[in-house]
């Protein structure tokens, strides 16, 4: 490769910023976003979270319940009916007067208490008629519910960050070995030229050992390389929960310029989930501190039992089939003073939590302004590259044709080489930490998990 290749390789670095390309990226985020197995199991943890809050909904409706009983007994405490004492006489004397049998003579009886051979089977309707806590619960279970829908929203826009900085690492990777690919010709055909002029008693062994020196110095930067891109690649397959050994297509990315500008201009953070989920944790300690004030309401609740009972199974309409309606009415009068030490315990934490989201608010600012000022250090750094990378070109093909007219020593060209190699990947290093730091931005102003 000349230098004119070597020259127009450095311009397609400088004009591949005018295209933006991202289907590739946006490919692999969408992956991410779909098969990754952490937000598999946030999915998970929102699922549960809605059956909670249906739970908490069907304590408003009527539960029915079908209970059975049967028991057998023998002994225990008994009952003594002197029947035959108390009616004997009186059926005799009656049996005298009437000159008949008609009033036979008792037994005295004596009837246990437990039941044998005694059996009761009901269906019990029951539902609450007065009852704040069950409200209650139900506005704690859907902001629960929104709690766990933030949670995975912040897991989300965490994950699109570090799938671009993966990327970002890939492609930076990716074009140093471009890069040192195309300098390795250099310095490979110099050690050919150099070998040649002294098999022709025309060079030194000195350039000749100088020459395979930067051919080992190339192949050190190159291994180097390949290992960066080969740990940006399993990096990037394990966010995607893919093989680790999955290729990656390589896709040329570029800042998006009106992008940047209007980052930087951005402050809103109020779509931040972070905020959005401490303030709906504030809801419900608000909700639990209503309910602990709430402790003096009456809870009352109705039940009804259509049922039938009798000993030896027996069954008949007329005497052993009930119905059985109830009220329970329940008044808290004295607890010791726990419902007062809750009431505190619920305002403490709700001024707890007033004290994280004030401090939360004041780190994402901070963190805001942080990542603003890292895009335009970055952004400065980037045009010192390109202009560094734009003289260094020129200069090597200055240093080039004089070395072959034999005006320039090989020392300087050497030296030329090193300064456009050095150049190049400074200039890929500081456009990906461009796009890193733009990437960083977007996660602090949450544009990216919104538009998803």
């Amino acid at each position: 490769m000349n230098y004119r290749k070597i020259y127009l390789f450095s311009l397609f670095l400088l004009l591949s910023q005018l295209s933006n390309g991202q289907e590739i990226l946006n490919k692999y985020i969408e992956e991410g976003l779909a098969n990754n197995l952490v937000v598999k199991e946030k999915n998970v943890s929102l699922e549960k979270s809605l059956l909670a809050l249906q739970d908490a909904k069907s304590y408003f409706l009527p539960s029915v319940e079908f209970n059975a009983s049967y028991n057998l007994a023998n002994g225990g405490r008994t009952i003594d009916i002197p029947l035959g004492d108390l009616l004997n006489g009186v059926y005799g004397t009656l049996n005298q007067l009437t000159q008949s049998n008609s009033f036979p003579q008792l037994e005295n009886v004596s009837e246990q208490f437990l039941p044998n051979n005694f059996y009761d089977a009901r269906v019990r309707v029951s539902m609450p008629i007065i009852n704040p806590d069950l409200r209650y619960q139900k506005q704690i279970r859907e902001n629960q519910l929104q709690v766990s829908s933030y949670d995975l929203d912040i897991y989300k826009a965490n994950l699109i960050e570090d799938i671009k900085v993966a990327y970002y690492n890939f492609c930076t990777a990716h074009i140093a070995i471009e890069v040192i690919e195309s300098s390795k010709e250099l310095v490979e055909r110099n050690l050919r030229d150099n070998r040649s002029l002294l098999e022709n008693g025309k060079g030194l062994p000195s350039s000749v050992l100088r020459a395979e020196s930067e051919v080992e110095n190339i192949n050190a930067l190159m291994i180097e390389a390949k290992n960066r891109e080969l740990n940006a690649i399993y990096y990037l397959n394990f966010l995607l929960n893919r093989n680790l050994d999955t290729s990656i297509q390589f896709e040329e990315q570029s800042p998006d310029w009106e992008e940047i500008d209007f980052l930087l201009q951005a402050d809103d953070l109020s779509n931040r989930p972070e905020i959005l989920q401490i303030s709906t944790l504030e809801l419900i300690q608000n909700t639990q501190l209503n309910s602990s004030k709430n402790y003096w309401v009456p809870r009352l609740n109705t039940f009804a039992d259509f049922g039938s009972q009798a000993f030896d199974f027996e069954f008949n309409t007329q005497t052993s089939a009930y119905v059985f309606f109830g009220l329970n009415l329940g008044i808290p009068i004295f607890q010791g003073g726990r419902n007062r030490n809750q009431i505190t315990r619920s305002e403490w934490d709700l001024k707890n939590t007033g004290y994280q989201k004030e401090l939360l608010s004041e780190k994402l600012n901070l963190d805001l302004k942080i990542a603003k000022n890292d895009l335009r250090t970055s952004h400065a750094a980037l045009q010192t590259a390109e202009k560094k990378l734009e003289s260094s070109a020129s200069y090597l093909k200055l240093v080039d044709r004089g070395f072959k007219e034999g005006a320039n020593s090989l020392i300087e060209f050497i030296d030329a080489r090193n300064q456009y190699t050095q150049a190049a990947l400074q200039k890929t290093i500081n456009a990906y930490a461009l796009l890193k730091a733009q990437a960083k931005l977007e996660r602090q102003l949450q544009t990216e998990i919104n538009s998803i």
